[in-house]
Parts: C-alpha cells; structure tokens; sequence
C-alpha cells in the first residue's frame, strides 16, 4: 500500500466486450493476494473497468458511473486521469457499453508496464517480464471462438505462457456480467470466480469455470426418458445415492421423477433441471453416471 492507501496489485488483465451475447468481463492474474477483490469491476449494459498497479479503487465504481452517465469509454478515463494527482503511477482499462474501449498506463508504472487496444477490448498489464505478455493476451483473444469466458481464459494462459507477471504467480479472477445472468436471473453476475492463492490460480480458476458451467451453463443436448434401459441405469445410480427406492423397473413413473428432482436439487443442479420431466440434461447425466461409477459399491 502506498502513501495514499491505494493498494498495488501489479498484474496483468484483459476486458473485454461480447457483442453478439451482451456480456462484459474482465480475467486478471497477479502475484497478489485476491487481486479478484480489487482490479475487475463491471455492470451489464454500462461496461466493464480493469484497475491496477498502484490501484486506485475508485476507478471501480466511479468509471462505471461515469459509462452509466452516458460518457465514452475514452471519455470516462479522460475524467478518472484528470482527477487523480497520484495518475502516474495507474494502470485503468474499460470498455463501455458498445464496446469502445480505453486504456492508460502511468509513466511510473513499474516495468515492463504497458497495454494494447483492440476492437472491443484492452489488454493491460506492469512488472512483467516483457511487453509479450500483452502481444500475447490480445492475439490469442482475437483468436480464439467460442463464449466470452473461454476467450478470456484463453488470452489470460497466453500472457501467463509469454512471461506474466515477472514476480509470479498468486490469484486470478473472472467477472462477466449480462443482463439477468445471475443465479435465478436476479443479478447481472453471470461468472464471478476468484482463486485467492494458489501455487497455479489459472489452472484452478479454469477447473472453477468447468464446475461453473456444470451447474450454472446453459444446456446444449438432452436425453430422453423414453427407454427402458436408460430409466433403469437412472433408478440404479438414484437407488445408490439415496434418492429412489424399491426394485429398478425402467418405468418413468412418478418416485422416478420425484428421486430425479431431488437429485438436481441436492446437487446444487437445480439450473440444469428442464421443463420437460421426460428429459434429462445430457451434462447431468454424464455427472450423475461419473458419481456413481467413483462410488464404492456393496460386495
């Protein structure tokens, strides 16, 4: 912490925009202890804001207001820059609601310290072990297909592979928002997962974001209940675990699909469960059939 109270969480990061979804996030490793509860910040339909080096926190929730004022991405840092006599030694990325993004990095900013701007995204970062880093994050994010949490994943391993944080390696984060994304569509908090020390925090934040998808993700494919031999294996691996009792019988009947909700309900799986009593989705099924196969069975 330094004279002024601003915490110095030296890292690199990425924010990013999703167009085509409306969904803003940042991704952020440091050699810092829970740099989560301090560089990404972000709301659904204003913008997202990356605050580091010699942090100033403010930057957080006041770049966000400015965006839900109205202002530019370039606009709100022009305004959080000016207001700041300790600016030198900040580093600030934001991206606004369309996807304009900004980025500043102090000219007393350790080294290396620098960033780069793409369309609908900045990559930031300062001690690192070279201007790579950042070359890196943006090339791999540009790359990369698929959901905005994987991309960022993605470009966060690539700068961590082109060198990182000269220091090390401590804690990461992933934040992305989107309208109603939260659990039960109550908050905008579509992902937030912090490892807050760990020997490799991206490896394990990685692992949080497939246990995140196991619960939380959207389903892709079902199985219908429609054969026997499928109910049957159900009401087994129901049976081992306590839910479903009584002699499997391959009916769907209705103590089927009372130990088939108890079970999503249980497991913390309850967003997985569909409309449809005659499907299951075909991540929990696989979930289910991995419990029951690592179960100790009865000789």
């Amino acid at each position: 912490m330094n004279s002024n109270g601003a915490v110095k969480p030296s890292t690199f990061s990425i924010v990013a925009y999703d167009r085509e979804v409306r969904q803003w996030g940042v991704a952020v490793q440091s050699k810092f202890l829970a740099v989560g509860s301090v560089v990404p910040w972000a709301e659904a339909g204003v913008g997202a804001v990356a605050t580091q080096a010699a942090a100033n926190t403010r930057f957080g929730p006041d770049g966000l207001s400015l965006l839900r004022q109205g202002l530019s991405a370039p606009a709100a840092l022009d305004q959080l820059i000016a207001a700041d006599p300790e600016r030198d030694h900040r580093q600030v990325g934001i991206i606004d609601h369309q996807g304009r993004a900004a980025v500043y990095t102090g000219k007393s900013c350790y080294d290396w310290a620098g960033h780069l701007i793409g369309p609908g995204f900045t990559c930031q970062g300062n001690i690192l072990v070279s201007r790579e880093t950042v070359q890196a994050m943006g090339e791999a994010f540009q790359a990369s297909p698929g959901p905005l949490a994987q991309r960022l994943l993605r470009a966060l391993q690539a700068g961590q592979d082109a060198g990182g944080d000269r220091r090390g390696q401590q804690s990461a984060a992933l934040l992305i928002v989107q309208a109603k994304g939260g659990y039960g569509g109550f908050t905008d908090r579509l992902i937030d997962l912090r490892v807050d020390d760990h020997p490799q925090p991206m490896a394990e934040l990685a692992r949080l974001l497939d246990l995140q998808q196991l619960y939380f993700g959207a389903t892709e494919r079902t199985i219908a209940l429609d054969d026997g031999e499928t109910v049957r294996q159900i009401q087994t691996m129901l049976k081992t675990f306590g839910h479903y009792r009584g002699k499997p019988t391959g009916r769907l009947d209705a103590a089927t699909l009372k130990a088939i909700e108890d079970f999503h309900n249980i497991e913390n799986l309850e967003m997985r469960r569909g409309s449809d009593p005659n499907q299951i989705d075909a991540a929990v099924f696989q979930f289910m059939n991995e419990r029951y196969q690592a179960k100790p069975k009865a000789s």
